[in-house]
């Protein structure tokens, strides 16, 4: 009996030291997520949308060819290609494009706050997808955080009285995908490395986004681009689309999609200080308010129970 009380403990205890080094590596990925939007801003802002747009994708994919080729990863299994692929619809394609569109229009600081939905998103894939049970009270925070954030949108929104603005919805829609691709990628991390996950996403993403970025960059080549939207695009593509993803997705996988997945609370406050910094977007106390009170709805339903799946 006594061995058997001492491997329950020691279970316990690694299961602890899994989800204690889950949320750290979430928090990084946060910290590199963060940027993403300040930076997209920086490069839309003198770069065509669509050129940013699919040519993040391909540069990223091409990096993440390269690491697989130089570390002489494994190919993956054919069963989990369809995870993959959704992975890739909702990482590589779905938000990049989204989010892109959506920052003609919409500044970083108020995108920062729509995306504040998106822990909750991921706790809702984590669910459907990852097999986790999070409590009834969780889902009750969820649901009061959305309506927030919508309700933030729809006062942000210059003519209010027409609705959500087109980039709102971009961004909503942006949200959804960024979910399931984060809760089919950690499903994946479970046994693939993390890194490898989003590197063989980008390359089945290949084939499509190659001849995008080509034919957008022909289109409408980049070249009255400065420095500051270089380094933009730079960002978005090498850290956003690739780098972030190596310690995101080990997070998940260790720390359960749901609980770690919450650590992205703290991506709007991250966001909004970026914003000021890098772009001299004004934090409005309307901004600053939705955004305490979409983290603090988090932060209850963070508390609540979750039951995580089998490893």
């Amino acid at each position: 009996m006594t061995g058997l009380f001492d491997s329950t403990d020691g279970q316990r205890t690694a299961q602890a030291a899994a989800e204690r080094l889950g949320l750290v590596l979430g928090f990084l990925g946060v910290l590199a997520f963060a940027v993403t939007l300040p930076a997209t801003r920086l490069a839309v802002a003198e770069m065509p949308v669509w050129t940013v747009g699919f040519g993040r994708g391909a540069l990223a994919g091409l990096a993440a060819g390269l690491l697989l080729l130089v570390l002489r990863a494994p190919l993956p299994r054919r069963r989990d290609l369809p995870a993959l692929a959704i992975t890739a619809l909702g990482v590589v394609f779905g938000f990049p494009l989204l989010t892109t569109w959506a920052m003609q229009s919409v500044p970083a600081a108020h995108g920062g706050v729509v995306i504040g939905v998106l822990p909750l998103a991921t706790a809702l894939c984590g669910a459907l997808v990852a097999g986790e049970r999070p409590s009834a009270g969780f889902w009750v925070t969820a649901l009061l955080g959305s309506a927030a954030v919508v309700t933030f949108a729809l006062l942000d929104t210059p003519n209010a009285a027409a609705g959500l603005a087109a980039g709102d919805l971009a961004l909503l829609a942006a949200v959804v995908a960024a979910g399931l691709g984060y809760a089919y990628g950690a499903r994946l991390s479970r046994h693939l490395p993390g890194w490898t996950v989003i590197c063989w996403a980008l390359v089945l993403s290949l084939p499509v986004m190659l001849p995008a970025a080509a034919v957008s960059w022909i289109a409408a080549p980049p070249s009255g681009a400065g420095v500051g939207a270089w380094a933009g695009f730079l960002y978005v593509a090498l850290i956003s689309q690739l780098a972030g993803f190596f310690v995101w997705y080990r997070g998940l996988a260790l720390g359960g999609v749901a609980r770690v997945g919450q650590v992205q609370l703290l991506q709007p406050f991250l966001t909004l200080v970026i914003a000021a910094l890098l772009l001299a977007e004004p934090i409005t106390a309307t901004t600053l308010a939705f955004s305490v009170l979409v983290v603090g709805l988090v932060v209850i339903g963070r508390r609540q129970p979750v039951r995580q799946a089998e490893r």
